[in-house]
């Protein structure tokens, strides 16, 4: 549905989350175990369908669109001091808000060299790697899935969440459908990036009913540990893109 239009109102959303005796349930199930988010994957080389877990966890299903409330984003970065090799490889340093990093060097992440342009030799963009996560719950569901943005495709969310504010609306409050598009870099690599548009906006009641659930969910999204995955998504099995194009994009390919 395009933004220019009349939105749609969205009454009813069925997902078992925003149920509070359902809820109460899954916390019994999990009592003692790790909260767990199932991620969506961007694909490589430009490709249009994202990769959700489906019922075999060896063959993700491949899907063209996403549609559903983000309960949750936040920013997220990750230093490595070397290549990654495969297997498990958490990062050296981390922040769970783009702001503070904990590990080696950790501290303050606006002046830290490692979060500056340049600072990756190989691509010239920055050796701590600039992410978002985005936490979409859709019907049916009890948990929202995890989405997380490479650098190349964080602009795209920025602009999406200014056209919802100058609606007087925020991601919580409406239906989101999200995308891929191809786009190049200026060295020719093709990439996928993730765009965001407007699906419906939800009603008073159900916007509050969102609002509360998203609250109790944060305790659990904001302490998610960063891991190789986060970052080993669309960028070819580790295979930095410059990162230069996040504030200089390149023309899209359609």
């Amino acid at each position: 549905m395009s933004e220019k239009n009349e939105l749609m109102v969205i009454n009813e959303f069925q997902a078992p989350a925003l149920n509070p005796e359902l809820m109460e349930v899954y916390r019994e199930e999990m009592d003692g175990l790790n909260f767990q988010f199932q991620r969506m994957k961007i694909p490589s080389g430009g490709g249009l369908a994202f990769e959700v877990p489906g019922d075999d966890p060896e063959n993700p299903d491949l899907v063209k669109e996403l549609v559903g409330i983000i309960v949750d984003k936040h920013p997220v970065n990750a230093y490595w001091a070397d290549d990654y090799t495969g297997g498990n490889n958490p990062p050296n340093c981390s922040s769970l808000d783009g702001k503070h990093g904990t590990g080696e060097p950790g501290g303050i992440c606006a002046t830290c060299p490692f979060n500056q342009f340049g600072s990756d030799e190989t691509s010239g963009g920055k050796a701590c790697k600039n992410m978002h996560r985005v936490y979409l719950l859709q019907e049916g569901t009890i948990m929202p899935l995890l989405l997380t943005l490479p650098p190349t495709s964080i602009k795209n969310l920025s602009e999406y969440v200014v056209r919802l504010m100058n609606k007087g609306l925020n991601t919580k409050s409406v239906l989101t459908k999200v995308t891929l598009k191809k786009a190049v870099n200026k060295n020719g690599i093709t990439y996928s990036q993730a765009v965001f548009s407007l699906a419906g906006k939800l009603s008073t009641e159900m916007a509050a009913q969102v609002a509360e659930y998203a609250e109790s969910l944060r305790v659990h999204t904001r302490r998610l540990a960063v891991a190789d995955d986060d970052y080993m998504q669309g960028n070819g099995n580790g295979k930095n893109l410059d990162e230069m194009d996040f504030d200089s994009p390149a023309e899209s390919v359609m």
